[in-house]
């Protein structure tokens, strides 16, 4: 975690026996190494809750993007079907305006 290297292990038991002595050390390094424990279980359960709130983003995005897709989806068959239909009635609308405009030639013809 530190990058310690034996020497400097070995440095600061060193130093600590000689400030803390040797009554006191091992309730020392007891209560350091402890520590490092917590410190090591709280980061780790920080890391883990924002992993699964990352996770849990991607999720909502992928859930928004299918959505979306979902409804493209539909209005694209919807258009379709409207098109459909429009090409189906295409040629009684054709032959409704060749019987308008025959009747307005009539008309002209007989108006004349």
């Amino acid at each position: 975690m530190f990058d310690m290297g034996f020497a400097e292990l070995l440095l600061i038991g060193v130093v600590g026996l000689l400030v803390l002595g040797p009554e006191r050390l091992p309730v020392a390094v007891r209560t350091v190494t402890l520590w490092m424990r917590q410190l090591r279980r709280s980061f780790n359960s920080i890391k883990a809750d924002i992993e699964r709130e990352l996770n849990a983003d991607e999720l909502k995005q992928q859930m928004h993007n299918d959505a979306l897709m979902a409804s493209f989806r539909e209005a694209g068959e919807n258009l379709q079907e409207s098109l459909d239909e429009i090409e189906r009635e295409l040629p009684d609308a054709q032959y409704d305006i060749s019987d308008i405009v025959d009747s307005t030639e009539q008309k002209k013809t007989t108006d004349d």
